[in-house]
């Protein structure tokens, strides 16, 4: 079977994607979902004028010339505070020339109100208190001295001037952020409709395999795939996943993957997919109905991925066979599993490019393209530096660790000098 190249492979992943199905969930619950159905605002946003800032509601033709050394003079006849009635505020009072109101940020501006001036710029001045019989009378009116003047709608902020009533504010494959959670609670949704995570099987394979925290032998090394695996579907949202272990044992592989088939949406096998005498993935795959798109990519690190589609299945099951190395696991997750949990919700499928300067010269044969990891930085011009990480072998993690980028060594390039520039993929592992 001829290799794809990455692009080819990405597409044919692509396209045997099919949409979950949809579900209600509360808001609360809602963060990393992706939205399933428009939503929309019953109200406009603001839904009333308020106040941008602390301070006192005026009319512009007051302050006309204040400035600090000829500060204008008003008289406060009230005070609205957040929360206040919009149609009334706590002040019913008409504002005349001369005069103001102080208001609160967020409070409802009254009618007569043509601008707010902060109170920063204002100073309060104290009453005159008259006595009578040394008796306290009623104090007179309190006032400000204002050293700055205005326009009509300053630090106003207008109803609907965000959203207004009736518009669609979110579109369906929006995935919910923390900001995106807080636009829909303003709206007052406490309910929405999502696409369905999907179900994951994560299959480790090889007799060498043991747990973390067991003592270890030689020739054993820990599983740290399965591991790796299930925390970056979790970064993704997905929860609903199982880890199988399949020895190096035909029988028992096809046992497994039968057991991961009834369970998943999404089969993910790392390990077993190569040419080696115990990698069983493919011919057990086939075996059981699953329909290969696709075996090997030219590309490194992931040549031996493999692909396959379950067509048996309602929606169609996707099978990967990842590699076994671990960076070679990870990487070909963010390349390719990724992208089709994006599309199975309906999201966005691509990841933010751009072009960096390499730091240091890169190497390679043609006619594969390399995904070096690499960290970004910006060096003394105020441009963005992609450098190789310590460690790009495909059993070294801790290059990956450390790594924020993938630099994209295209497949025709044998050498590329230090300085150039090269296509940088954003490393993200929660969305």
């Amino acid at each position: 079977m001829t290799m794809l190249t990455y692009e080819q492979a990405l597409k044919a992943i692509l396209d045997n994607c099919q949409p979950l199905s949809r579900e209600t969930i509360s808001l609360g619950n809602s963060l990393r979902r992706v939205i399933a159905e428009p939503i929309k605002a019953n109200f406009d946003l603001p839904q009333f004028n308020n106040s941008a800032v602390d301070g006192f509601g005026v009319l512009v033709e007051d302050l006309i010339g204040a400035s600090p050394t000829n500060p204008a003079t008003l008289t406060i006849i009230g005070e609205v505070s957040a929360g206040a009635n919009p149609s009334l505020g706590n002040s019913s009072a008409r504002l005349n020339p001369g005069q103001c109101i102080r208001i609160l940020t967020g409070a409802p501006v009254p009618a007569d109100v043509e601008a707010i001036v902060m109170k920063e710029v204002c100073q309060t001045q104290e009453p005159l208190q008259k006595k009578e019989n040394d008796q306290k009378q009623a104090s007179q009116p309190e006032t400000i001295a204002v050293s700055t003047s205005t326009r009509i709608g300053e630090n106003i902020r207008l109803q609907g001037e965000e959203i207004e009533a009736g518009a669609t504010v979110l579109q369906p494959g929006t995935r919910i952020s923390p900001p995106v959670l807080g636009l829909i609670a303003t709206l007052g949704v406490s309910e929405l409709s999502v696409y369905r995570t999907p179900r994951v099987a994560v299959i480790s394979t090889g007799d060498e395999l043991i747990e973390p925290g067991l003592p270890i032998a030689e020739g054993q090394i820990y599983n740290s795939n399965s591991y790796a695996l299930v925390a970056a579907l979790n970064a993704l949202g997905v929860t609903e996943v199982q880890r199988f272990h399949a020895k190096d044992n035909r029988a028992e592989t096809s046992k497994v993957l039968q057991e991961a088939l009834d369970f998943a949406d999404i089969v993910i096998s790392a390990g077993g997919v190569s040419v080696g005498e115990y990698d069983f993935i493919k011919e057990v795959c086939e075996e059981q109905g699953v329909e290969t798109i696709f075996w090997r990519i030219a590309i490194k690190p992931g040549k031996p991925v493999y692909f396959g589609v379950n067509r048996s299945a309602k929606a169609g099951q996707l099978v990967f066979g990842l590699p076994g190395n671990p960076v070679s696991a990870l990487v070909t997750f963010n390349l390719f599993v990724r992208p089709a949990i994006a599309r199975m919700q309906a999201a966005s499928t691509t990841n933010r490019h751009f072009q960096a300067k390499a730091a240091r010269h890169l190497k390679k044969k043609a006619g594969r393209l390399d995904f070096v990891r690499g960290k970004l930085s910006l060096d003394n011009s105020i441009e963005i530096s992609a450098m190789p990480t310590v460690g790009q072998e495909s059993h070294m993690l801790t290059g990956l660790a450390k790594a924020d980028c993938l630099m994209h060594f295209a497949r025709e390039l044998e050498f590329l000098p230090e300085g150039e520039y090269i296509k940088v993929e954003l490393l993200n592992w929660f969305e």
